[in-house]
């Protein structure tokens, strides 16, 4: 009894061997980080990235950041979904590197294929943890249909003027540069006479 209580306290939902996948990828998390922040140089001379050793150093602790994450919460759902977003970041900086310039980037293609399948099983602990997680994400709501506006914009167009509103003379465009009308026309011809 004892250690049913201590093993659903710690996660929030059942230990399986999803909570232990779990587990198992924040430890690799943390040790992956300090590899990345150890030998960032190195990684970004074997991968034709010079220039980007603060870019890994960041990912590194990114990566220490989501670790501690995961093995430290109860639920270590959002943790493993963030794992998966990383994931996500890695192999877009990954790709970038993958153009014709750069002479390493058959093994920049090998280190994409490596985070794709931790990606891979990210994805799936992430998956299997949410139809576990006692607390699930409540439905997304549908608001296509609403614009923001009371009315429609056909309905509020001309409200403004059907209410007498005015524009403020300090709003309105310079003299010289509104539009004449009619009246205004015949008025001034008018006052201009031959001589």
């Amino acid at each position: 009894m004892r250690y049913e209580t201590q093993r659903s306290g710690r996660r929030g939902h059942p230990d399986s061997t999803t909570d232990t996948l779990a587990r198992g990828l924040g430890v690799f998390s943390i040790g992956l980080g300090l590899f990345e922040l150890a030998a960032s140089h190195s990684l970004t001379r074997a991968l034709g990235m010079r220039g980007q050793e603060s870019l890994v150093r960041a990912y590194g602790l990114r990566e220490i950041a989501t670790g501690i994450g995961i093995l430290a919460s109860r639920d270590p759902t959002p943790w493993i979904w963030g794992r998966v977003a990383g994931d996500a970041l890695d192999l877009a900086t990954l790709a970038g590197s993958l153009d014709g310039g750069n002479r390493k980037r058959d093994n920049v293609g090998i280190a994409a294929a490596a985070v794709a399948g931790v990606t891979a099983l990210d994805l799936y602990c992430a998956q299997a943890l949410s139809r576990e997680s006692p607390h699930p994400l409540p439905p997304l709501r549908d608001y296509s249909d609403r614009s923001g506006f009371p009315r429609s914009p056909t309905d509020m167009r001309g409200t403004a003027r059907r209410d007498g509103f005015e524009t403020p003379r300090d709003m309105r465009g310079p003299e010289a540069l509104r539009p004449w009308t009619n009246s205004e026309s015949a008025g001034q011809a008018g006052s201009v006479r031959p001589s």
